[in-house]
């Protein structure tokens, strides 16, 4: 009985120390691990899936970077980097920045612009040449002192949402955000649930709140397998490589259909 105080204090130390489960705790699973990009797939315009283009999309120091460093001039393979595994009602959060300058050659619009697709068609269904999948996007952007941009917009390739009972044709629409310059961390937070509403977060703040994604607009592939007005119910989430440098440090999702 001597001994019992110090297996209690050692208990108590071993308890404390465990490792923590943070799937288990809390429900939230790391889709981007920290070292490197298993679980993603890569589709460029002009390549077949999984050819990694230059080296647009890596991973260092912990850090996804989408990078230009390999580029004289942009070639017009506009990126995008799947998860594969699709969902339909959830959560996801990234931490993002854009850092230094954009490659030359690139858009005007591509200025501080990067991406969270959602309800993605998949990298497999793209054509060789298809600069984006048909998808919902969350834009991200940057600004400076003499551009002054909002984050967490909503754009529209190959869909339509509706925002306040009017259907939305137009390809972007702004958010409430306000502008962030380059180098600043932003937590973005988008919340789905399936093919009725979605919002965008950023910092802690509801930004954007669309409904009803559906198939439609002017830029549905060819041959395409959903007609105009089918419910996005669910589908792909990818990051673009749009000719701006990006790192993301973080990228996380709750899956609400497990809850």
């Amino acid at each position: 009985m001597k001994y019992l105080p110090v297996v209690i204090i050692f208990s108590l130390f071993v308890s404390c120390h465990r490792p923590a489960d943070k799937k288990t705790e809390t429900g939230w699973v790391q889709l981007f691990n920290g070292r490197d990009l298993s679980g993603w797939k890569v589709k460029f315009s002009g390549y077949p899936v999984g050819v990694r283009h230059k080296h647009t999309f890596s991973v260092e120091h912990g850090i996804l970077k989408v990078s230009y460093e390999e580029y004289d001039k942009f070639d017009g393979a506009f990126g995008h980097l799947f998860y594969d595994k699709k969902f339909s009602s959830y959560k996801l959060r990234a931490e993002y920045r854009f850092v230094g300058k954009q490659v030359p050659g690139g858009p005007s619009w591509g200025f501080m612009n990067n991406g969270l697709m959602i309800h993605s068609q998949s990298p497999e269904s793209m054509l060789l040449d298809q600069d984006f999948p048909v998808a919902v996007e969350c834009q991200l952007l940057g600004g400076n002192d003499t551009l002054q941009q909002p984050t967490g917009n909503v754009c529209t390739p190959g869909t339509n949402v509706t925002i306040n009972g009017e259907v939305i044709t137009r390809h972007c629409t702004p958010s409430s955000s306000p502008s962030f310059p380059d180098s600043v961390w932003v937590t973005i937070e988008v919340v789905v649930y399936g093919d009725s509403i979605v919002h965008h977060i950023v910092n802690g703040d509801t930004v954007m709140t669309y409904t009803h994604p559906v198939i439609g607009g002017d830029m549905i592939p060819e041959g395409f397998s959903l007609a105009p007005g089918t419910p996005l119910k669910e589908g792909y989430i990818s990051i673009q490589a749009e000719t701006a440098p990006t790192e993301f440090r973080k990228i996380e999702i709750l899956d609400l259909d497990k809850k």
